[in-house]
């Protein structure tokens, strides 16, 4: 059951694909001995933040670490990080409406079967294991309608400024800090706010202080991470996962690279704030083979001038004159191919990988031999006779390598841009917390500068 739900709401208040995965968090009935559930708690722009909202939050947070509730912060803290979260899923939610971005209900529709087929269920099974939960479906449509549009915000503010030449490739594989293989990282991110006095970064690297001599003093990365850092990922234990190390940023491969497994970094002062990054683990890069085809194709694809039916029929009669009567296939491919791209070559595909002519003939490829022909088969395309001329693995370590450093480039670009919009965000926009011990308590200076 809880597998089902680790998608989609607390964590996705940044959107930020390359740093966490999304969490669906469903809320549990409410415990009348937990206070008052229908005060305000929060003004954020024109909307409230009620307690029931953050009680519902909290309690989900709580079941999810029902096995491991040492792993939580104390309760005060747990309650103003989950705060903080919902402040910002609500200024985003506001932005996107501001900005005429819409999700239709086919699209919700969508993200139930997505979630459905990752679980190993059918809709209307998840729907029954939501309800179990006491949880009502709509809200629970509602939540995967947010996280939609949240994921939509992230597109239009990255689109236009993340932007990758072949040059930064170049430079990125050729310069001295690039790193090959592959390092499992988790981090503990202390955030500096837009605009920032020396206050403001004095007490966010007191906050940095108090999480490293934590977790020196023996408490594990995992929990220092949930107790201390103010990442999205915080609630996961600020675990990234593997990543490439040319992921990484710049500013942090150096000393990634000094670490050996489980050891952790000192406080690294980044653009955003300060950073506590542990090396969980570290694998090296292998040659990359890739299995490559060679077919050729005709396609008969219905038209006005011929139905469906006539199609198959055609196709069929391809087959027939190739396999029985040993009629040239590069010749009836001229003759007869609707496909404009192979047609003229005599229906030659050229070499390809699997995937890149679709699912479908990359299965009926892999399940061939070489110089095999194919019954005729129907794709969205049309009618297709296949066959299958050869195969060859082939070295792509290069190719993948550059594919690679083209998206770490692009990722790191767009981790940037959203982060630098949600500071700006969440800075500008009216924010009040209406309950005092939900607000950030002030770092005891005196410490950090003795």
């Amino acid at each position: 059951m809880k597998q089902i739900f680790a998608l989609f709401l607390l964590t996705i208040v940044t959107a930020i694909p390359s740093l966490a995965q999304a969490q669906f968090l469903a809320p549990q009935p409410q415990d009348s001995s937990s206070g008052p559930v229908d005060r305000i708690v929060a003004v954020v722009e024109d909307e409230v933040i009620l307690q029931s909202e953050l009680n519902d939050a909290v309690a989900a947070i709580q079941q999810q670490y029902a096995n491991q509730p040492g792993q939580l912060p104390p309760i005060d803290v747990l309650r103003r990080q989950v705060l903080d979260r919902l402040v910002l899923m609500k200024l985003q939610l506001q932005r996107a409406d501001d900005q005429g971005i819409r999700v239709s209900d086919a699209d919700v529709d969508q993200a139930v079967q997505a979630v459905a087929s990752q679980n190993k269920m059918s809709p209307d099974q998840l729907r029954a294991a939501v309800e179990q939960t006491g949880m009502s479906y709509a809200a629970y449509r509602q939540q995967l309608h947010d996280q939609l549009v949240v994921q939509k915000l992230h597109e239009n503010v990255v689109r236009n400024s993340v932007s990758v030449t072949e040059s930064e490739i170049n430079n990125l594989l050729n310069s001295s800090s690039y790193k090959a293989g592959e390092v499992h990282l988790a981090h503990i991110q202390i955030s500096i706010p837009g605009g920032a006095t020396a206050a403001d970064i004095q007490t966010a690297q007191s906050k940095a202080e108090q999480a490293l001599a934590a977790v020196k003093g023996g408490m594990p990365f995992k929990a220092a991470a949930i107790r201390f850092s103010d990442a999205p990922d915080a609630l996961d234990g600020g675990d990234l996962g593997w990543r490439r190390m040319d992921e990484v940023p710049a500013a942090f491969v150096d000393t990634i690279g000094g670490l050996k497994p489980g050891e952790v970094s000192g406080i690294l002062h980044g653009p955003t704030g300060f950073h506590i990054l542990q090396l969980v683990d570290q694998r090296a890069q292998s040659k990359q083979m890739v299995t490559e085809y060679h077919a050729r194709q005709i396609l008969i694809r219905p038209s006005e001038l011929l139905s469906a039916t006539q199609a198959q029929q055609k196709a069929q009669d391809m087959y027939n004159r190739i396999a029985n009567k040993h009629e040239d296939f590069s010749k009836l491919a001229k003759d007869n191919s609707n496909d404009d791209t192979t047609a003229n070559a005599g229906g030659d595909m050229g070499w390809f990988q699997q995937g890149d002519w679709g699912t479908l003939i990359g299965q009926k490829l892999a399940d061939m031999k070489d110089g095999e022909l194919s019954q005729p088969f129907q794709s969205e395309a049309g009618w297709h006779v296949l066959q299958r001329l050869g195969t060859r693995n082939s070295d792509m370590t290069n190719e993948i390598a550059r594919n690679q450093a083209r998206q770490a480039i692009g990722n790191r670009k767009a981790d940037q841009a959203y982060d630098d919009f949600l500071r700006d965000l969440r800075s500008g926009s009216y924010v009040k917390i209406l309950v005092p011990e939900l607000e950030e308590p002030a770092a005891d200076n005196s410490k950090a500068s003795s």
